[in-house]
């Protein structure tokens, strides 16, 4: 494992159940220097986050970077808004996306990749039914019996 490499992976698991995901994309994120000290502790949730545009630009909201505890006047506010980095043809095709009913942009994972910055992946997701959700619980259930047979 290199020095910057990290093992950090805070997934939002309940996206991938409430959402069909359409495409996804890997995305910077401007943070202050206590934020990624606490991301490199494992202290952040991705749950009920989303992203919106502010103009031509992409933000994440109602993420949660915990304060870092050695962290004086200068700690971070936890579920501040954060600005997204994205290139200027991933951002139109996502607010060109976004236009249409019943599709969001929804943050799946936080991770530090090989130079030491935090990156998150985030998705183009549209909304699934009540139908489809017992059908994904059906699923699982099925897998989950399988193996146990398997082992069995």
């Amino acid at each position: 494992m290199s020095r910057h490499q990290s093992d950090i992976k805070i997934l939002n698991k309940r996206a991938r159940f409430e959402y069909i995901i359409l495409d996804s994309y890997t995305a910077g994120i401007q943070l202050f220097g206590t934020e990624i000290k606490s991301i490199r502790e494992g202290k952040a949730s991705l749950v009920d986050s989303y992203c919106s545009f502010e103009g031509t630009e992409l933000f994440v909201r109602n993420m949660h970077i915990a304060e870092y505890r050695f962290g004086s006047y200068a700690n971070h506010e936890a579920k501040r808004t954060r600005k997204l980095l994205l290139t200027k043809r991933e951002l139109r095709k996502l607010e060109r996306a976004t236009r249409e009913t019943g599709k969001t942009i929804i943050p799946l994972e936080l991770f530090i990749n090989e130079g030491g910055y935090a990156k998150l992946t985030i998705a183009l997701c549209q909304g699934k039914h009540a139908y489809d959700k017992r059908q994904a619980l059906r699923e699982a259930d099925d897998k989950r019996r399988m193996r146990e047979e398997f082992r069995g």
